[in-house]
């Protein structure tokens, strides 16, 4: 239950994101895409990213961690081209849309944890 909720946060994020930055599109049944937009970053993220963060330890300690950022784009793009409702225009545009993409879901998750006593 609790996955589904934070796939659900992220599909909202998603979809909040598209509307409001320019450069990234939903096309199509708009909340269905959204949905599966987060769906796909969620295996992408599992399957792919650790793959991709070995391989470049190098160059990512010699940036002190901001190839992450990178990394995180390239996934961003990779479901770009897996998806067909969703588009990102640019590497650029798919940076930006990873932080906020971040920080949004930082947001909205925290509203669903409770205070431990």
């Amino acid at each position: 239950m609790n996955l589904l909720l934070k796939l659900l946060l992220t599909a909202l994020a998603v979809f909040t994101l598209a509307h409001f930055l320019p450069g990234v599109t939903l096309s199509g049944d708009i909340y269905i895409n959204a949905i599966v937009v987060a769906l796909v970053l969620a295996v992408l993220n599992v399957l792919v990213k650790p793959v991709l963060v070995i391989l470049t330890l190098p160059i990512t300690i010699v940036t002190l961690g901001l190839f992450l950022l990178i990394i995180n784009a390239l996934i961003i793009l990779l479901a770009d081209k897996l998806i067909d409702g969703f588009s990102v225009s640019s590497i650029w545009t798919a940076i930006l849309f990873s932080v906020l993409l971040s920080i949004l879901e930082s947001i909205l998750q925290s509203f669903l944890k409770e205070d431990k006593k």
